[in-house]
């Protein structure tokens, strides 16, 4: 066997030190383990690129490991300087790499002093700590989100306690649903085509069967979630942002939704009954709001469909509300 020339041997050393800048191992060879109050912790950590790393997080909450993305701003290192947040929820059926995948958040230049956090939150996981039939217990999204991953952002990935939210149909229903709950928690929130009225019931069947056929398409058991929507109405109210929003008044709110109609990313002469729906849903939520005397910026924009060009663009005409709501 011939033995490697130096050459060679400098080659694969130089490899090695480059993947190990993009890949760490598990969170045990590491010197800063980081952990949650729960003991939830982060097992691996992976750099995508100079901006973007995945964490892997082994949580008590949802008794299984899950993924967070990170989108750093420049200068950043772990556990130095108090970032402002930028939480970036995903939609249902979706993954925690959606809005790096689908929409252009990585390149935008307003974000590059701003550290964007956009955890897993389950195909059809609704940002809830699951009914589960009263049993309670696992998955518990609302925890993972605000509890462990909070903590573990927090502790050794330099994210401060300026927070905003933004998130696209079930992630913009999460956005305000944890500001609803948890009032302080963000600064401000935006939705686009957010599922934000639960129980709204409007003619031509559309109403909470649409939430639990919803559900069943994503392989998940519709009840476990919130129970049933006549029977449980209460564990459904609870969790329906139009019914929560008083804790919503004075906050920065912007909401965004199409009609359902072919806009302009759309093939001519299609429809979209999904989105019609949800900006009734939308328009119920600003009036609620409006009658609470909130300041909610609103965009339905008319012709437009369910669709990632829409997201980005409300994305970027909701940032300066975001961000000024981060600097005040």
């Amino acid at each position: 066997m011939r033995r490697p020339s130096i050459i060679t041997c400098v080659m694969v050393l130089l490899l090695t030190l480059l993947a190990g800048a993009f890949t760490m191992g598990p969170a045990g060879a590491w010197d800063r383990p980081v952990r949650a109050d729960d003991g939830a912790r982060v097992v691996a950590e992976r750099r995508l690129g100079p901006r973007e790393m995945d964490l892997t997080i082994q949580s008590p909450a949802l008794g299984s490991i899950a993924q967070v993305r990170l989108l750093t701003p420049d200068g950043w290192s772990p556990g130095r300087h108090a970032w402002p947040v930028l939480w970036l929820l995903h939609g249902c059926c979706g993954g925690y790499a959606d809005w790096t995948t689908y929409s252009d958040v990585a390149q935008l230049p307003a974000l590059r002093q701003v550290l964007v956090v956009m955890p897993e939150a389950g195909a059809a996981g609704w940002y809830s700590d699951w009914w589960n039939y009263g049993r309670g217990g696992a998955p518990r999204w609302e925890e993972f989100h605000l509890g462990e991953v909070r903590q573990i952002v927090e502790r050794g990935y330099g994210a401060g306690e300026r927070r905003v939210a933004a998130g696209l149909s079930m992630g913009g229903f999460g956005a305000l649903l944890y500001a609803a709950r948890h009032p302080g928690f963000f600064r401000a929130v935006a939705s686009y085509s957010g599922t934000v009225h639960p129980l709204l019931q409007v003619p031509g069947g559309f109403g909470p069967d649409w939430f639990l056929d919803l559900d069943r398409g994503a392989g998940v058991d519709p009840y476990a979630i919130w129970g049933d929507p006549a029977e449980q109405r209460a564990v459904w109210a609870a969790h329906d942002p139009t019914l929560r929003a008083g804790p919503l008044r004075g906050l920065p709110v912007f909401l965004s939704c199409g009609d359902g109609r072919a806009g302009p990313y759309d093939p001519p002469g299609t429809t979209d009954p999904g989105e019609t729906y949800l900006e009734r849903q939308n328009q119920a939520l600003a009036a609620r709001l409006r009658a609470l005397g909130s300041p909610a910026v609103t965009d339905f924009y008319g012709p437009g469909h369910h669709d990632w060009p829409y997201w980005q663009r409300e994305l970027r005409r909701s940032l300066p509300m975001l961000l000024a709501a981060l600097r005040a």
